[in-house]
């Protein structure tokens, strides 16, 4: 048995004629019929119940219909395999970044996996996390960075930064000397936030929720540096992750929040239940060997 019997097994099973399925396969009608009849003898059982008008399976060429289709998927993934094997060093790859990530941190992880497959091609894609998610879901990315939690049903997912948030306040605040502060302390000022596209906003609504009270926004955006220029102009606070905080401006000071902490999980997300490229594998692996969780 091979392969081109398979394909001609499927394809007079699918036309129910030996004619018509000869002319689909540019062969003759005699040439396919000695092929099924060379399948039978193998098999050591008829395939098809042979009528004038029309061919039907026997309830052994049922049996095989089934294990044929899934063989020829098979096959044809075996080959689809082999040739991303052969064409791994190329690639493109497409990636949700949040404008909150630290940007050396994961330029260098992408420097080193350009030095191994120079090759493969990247597309940065700068949103907050919910928008990520909802790209990597509908295929429009490869990869997302994203803050947990996040849909686990639809993802997988590797974290690889745990961190707190800290509080950011101008240098002249008046909190500004203080190495700690509670979340509850902050309740009659001014916030400025990250837009309804990032998950970080829902983290710290939640977080004053639980302290008692709904925080003053007064401003939203999705960049970063409009964040700190307006925190740095006395217009109001917020709250960025560790290491986005030390990148910060002496303008501004970071100060730990106590009663409640804050978490800030990373972690880079990828779509499950679905057959990726094995360029798509090799990056996973090579994140979740760099990508050392913090």
């Amino acid at each position: 048995m091979d392969v081109k019997q398979l394909k001609y097994f499927i394809e007079v099973t699918k036309s129910g004629s030996f004619t018509r399925a000869a002319n689909q396969l540019y062969i003759t009608q005699p040439a396919i019929s000695r092929i099924i009849k060379s399948l039978e003898d193998e098999l050591g059982v008829p395939l098809f119940v042979r009528s004038r008008k029309h061919l039907t399976l026997t309830e052994a060429g049922k049996v095989f219909y089934n294990h044929a289709q899934r063989m020829e998927e098979q096959y044809h993934a075996l080959l689809n395999d082999m040739a991303q094997l052969v064409t791994l060093q190329k690639g493109h790859l497409r990636i949700g970044l949040p404008s909150i990530i630290n940007s050396f941190f994961f330029s260098q992880f992408l420097s080193a996996f350009h030095r191994e497959y120079p090759e493969i091609t990247f597309q940065l894609v700068e949103d907050g996390s919910k928008r990520i998610e909802e790209k990597v879901a509908n295929d429009e990315l490869d990869f997302g960075v994203v803050v947990l939690p996040t849909q686990h049903h639809v993802f997988d997912n590797y974290s690889f930064v745990k961190e707190k948030l800290k509080i950011i306040v101008p240098s002249s605040h008046r909190l500004a000397e203080r190495r700690e502060i509670e979340l509850n302390e902050l309740r009659d000022e001014a916030f400025i936030m990250f837009n309804k596209d990032f998950a970080l906003r829902d983290n710290i609504i939640q977080a004053c929720s639980e302290s008692g009270f709904k925080p003053k926004i007064i401003s939203e955006t999705s960049q970063l540096d409009f964040i700190e220029e307006m925190v740095a102009s006395k217009l109001g606070i917020t709250l960025l992750p560790e290491s986005t905080s030390m990148e910060l401006t002496s303008d501004v000071i970071a100060i730990h929040v106590a009663n409640p902490s804050i978490d800030w999980d990373l972690a880079l997300i990828w779509k499950n239940g679905v057959r990726h490229s094995h360029v798509m594998q090799e990056f996973i692996r090579f994140a979740k060997e760099k990508l050392l969780q913090k």
